[in-house]
């Protein structure tokens, strides 16, 4: 029987990771316990990795590197998207409440911008989910070859995306969207020999209010609005929230108030 270890902040990971592979892991009674509190079973832990396809530690087993390497790739796996690699949606909120916080110590402007690819269940439909993929994972290849390294970028949805921008200048944020845009629209998706797609997308965006404490759930609502306002006026655009000085609405105070006393509770 392999031997157990104990790493504090583990269990969270492991948990995700489970999640993450959903059935594909033995978790009948005679089984032995995935996770017990704060200890890990190294023999599930390799089997999450393994099932996974990722790669194991190289040092000698059991060493501190090898313990030290199994964790960090449990804390990986837990915190990627499987697919494109990106952010996963937990790591995207947890990364925008830091943004959120940030942006009201320090005042400096930031973008969070919500894209969705265009028309994508007619990608499904007609080529079929490998296509669907294949068309995922090149939109998510040109996002981060657009933006900066400092930037967050997250697949939060099955073909939705999440970008935080911190320290973006608002006179920055429509050439970004743009940028984008293009970038997308001029790929060229090779879906199998001789047969190449070529998708486009809708942005919404946002500018977190500077000075203010607001909220994750507040800003991505109003990235979302910017990005339904794309979609409605004929897709393949971006639509950015016009920047007010720092202002929050009567209407977002509200809603404001509303989610404070939700996490109150």
């Amino acid at each position: 029987m392999w031997g157990v270890f104990s790493h504090p902040g583990v269990g969270g990971a492991l948990l995700d990771c489970r999640d993450f592979l959903g059935s594909s892991l033995d978790t009948s009674p005679s089984s032995p316990s995935l996770i017990d509190a704060r200890q890990l079973q190294l023999e599930q832990a390799l089997q999450l990795l393994q099932q996974a396809g990722a790669l194991l530690p190289e040092a000698e087993p059991y060493s501190p590197d090898w313990l030290q390497g199994l964790v960090d790739a449990l804390c990986d796996l837990s915190s990627k998207d499987a697919l494109t690699g990106l952010v996963n949606r937990r790591s995207f909120e947890m990364a925008l409440g830091r943004e959120v916080d940030r942006v009201a110590r320090s005042g400096e402007p930031a973008l969070l911008m919500m894209l969705d690819i265009d028309h994508f269940k007619a990608v499904n439909d007609s080529h079929g989910h490998i296509a669907g993929d294949m068309v995922i994972q090149s939109v998510a290849r040109a996002i981060g070859q657009t933006v900066r390294p400092m930037d967050t970028v997250a697949r939060v949805g099955g073909e939705e995306f999440a970008i935080i921008l911190p320290n973006c200048p608002t006179s920055f944020g429509a050439t970004v969207a743009e940028r984008l845009r293009e970038r997308v629209a001029e790929q060229r998706v090779e879906v199998s020999p001789g047969q190449q797609l070529q998708v486009t997308v809708s942005l919404g965006g946002a500018f977190a209010p500077q000075w203010v404490r607001s909220s994750s759930l507040l800003w991505i609502e109003r990235a979302d609005r910017q990005l339904y306002r794309a979609k409605a006026e004929g897709r393949n655009r971006a639509c950015l929230e016009p920047h007010t000085d720092s202002l929050v609405s009567a209407e977002e105070k509200g809603m404001l108030f509303a989610v404070t006393q939700q996490d109150s509770e």
